[in-house]
């Protein structure tokens, strides 16, 4: 039942290509931007205030990802949350390289406080840190196994009545009502940078079509991902074949690869 839902989830975001918002960072905008296109979304990096009000009446969902934090995007952010909050949007909160710092683990907190509708996508490092406990992270990279983060994910999903996907080697879903894992992907996966915010970027475009667990959108970039290192010589490769496979991925195609497990 699960892969039908994943299944209609990425034909619906084909059919109805919600514009999703993003507040992300300068590393990654090319590559979250054409992902979102790849999937069949339609992606809008928008950083002015003066314009987020008017942008939030009509996007499908809000992606605020931290990697490039500063005083200058810390209200901006703050500001497109309550906009989102006023259109009954969903938030998809990257609390990247949380717990690397005190700014980035308070802000990344506020975030999540100030959204009524919300998705938290990390990795275990990010998640563990965000819920206040010692996690061990170096800059944005994750020193912990997924799994580790699950009691984490759990107090997340209490406090801030957010779905929280936990991504690594393998993905968690955590919901109130179930924890999902996926066993899909590549290890060559995270030496394209950005990957992560591919990820939070696509569970936008999910969430925008009423989609909000996290599920389809690491479910499809963990096959894409998968498929598309199977077919590359390196990281390099490999970004240009995940985008291709983004685009071509089937019905038949995620019936065949998805290795998932309901705990």
């Amino acid at each position: 039942m699960l892969v039908d839902k994943i299944i209609q989830a990425l034909s619906a975001v084909r059919e109805q290509k919600p514009l999703v918002v993003n507040i992300t960072n300068y590393v990654v905008m090319n590559n979250t931007a054409n992902a979102l296109l790849a999937v069949g979304a339609s992606p809008i990096m928008a950083h002015s205030k003066q314009e987020m009000a008017e942008m939030m009446s009509f996007a499908g969902a809000l992606v605020i990802n931290i990697g490039t934090l500063d005083s200058v995007w810390t209200p901006r952010m703050e500001f497109a949350v309550e906009q989102a909050n006023l259109n009954g949007k969903i938030v998809v909160l990257d609390p990247v390289g949380c717990g690397a710092s005190k700014l980035r683990t308070e802000t990344s907190r506020q975030i999540a406080r100030l959204a009524d509708k919300l998705i938290i996508r990390g990795n275990a490092s990010e998640i563990i840190a965000l819920a206040g406990e010692q996690a061990q992270t170096k800059g944005v990279d994750a020193q912990d196994s997924s799994e580790a983060a699950l009691g984490a994910a759990h107090f997340l999903v209490a406090e801030y009545g957010a779905n929280v996907v936990i991504s690594g080697e393998t993905d968690y879903i955590v919901t109130q009502n179930q924890t999902v894992s996926l066993s899909n992907g590549d290890q060559m996966m995270p030496y394209v940078t950005g990957m992560g915010c591919s990820l939070t970027a696509l569970t936008g475009a999910f969430a925008a079509i009423g989609e909000d667990t996290g599920l389809a959108a690491a479910a499809v970039l963990g096959v894409a991902g998968e498929i598309a290192a199977e077919r590359a010589q390196g990281p390099g490769s490999l970004q240009v074949a995940l985008l291709d496979i983004l685009y071509q991925l089937d019905e038949a195609t995620l019936r065949q690869r998805l290795k998932l497990h309901i705990h």
